[in-house]
Parts: structure tokens; sequence; C-alpha cells
């Protein structure tokens, strides 16, 4: 593999490592406010079931 090879493999390792990780974030705030508006009870229409 060329040095070019190596550094766009490179640079496609880290971008795919930032969204996943960014990923994960934006789930884990979304589960925490859903529980957080259902604990006050707006949770939307037909939004009672958990995922």
């Amino acid at each position: 593999m060329s040095n070019h090879a190596a550094y766009i493999l490179g640079s496609y390792l880290v971008a795919a490592l930032i969204l996943g990780g960014l990923v994960i974030a934006s789930l884990g705030a979304r589960r925490k406010v859903r529980r957080e508006l259902a604990a006050r009870g707006l949770a939307p229409r037909g939004q009672d079931r958990r995922r």
C-alpha cells in the first residue's frame, strides 16, 4: 500500500469513528430527553410504549 492509500484509509477510519461517536451520543441524548418528557407527562401521542 502506498503512502497515499494509507493516508486515505486512515482518514476514512477517523471519520467513521467520529460519526459513530456522534450517532451514539445523539441516541443517548434522545433517550434521556424522551425519559424526561415521559416523566413530566409530555410524551407525544402514540409514543407511550418504550422502544
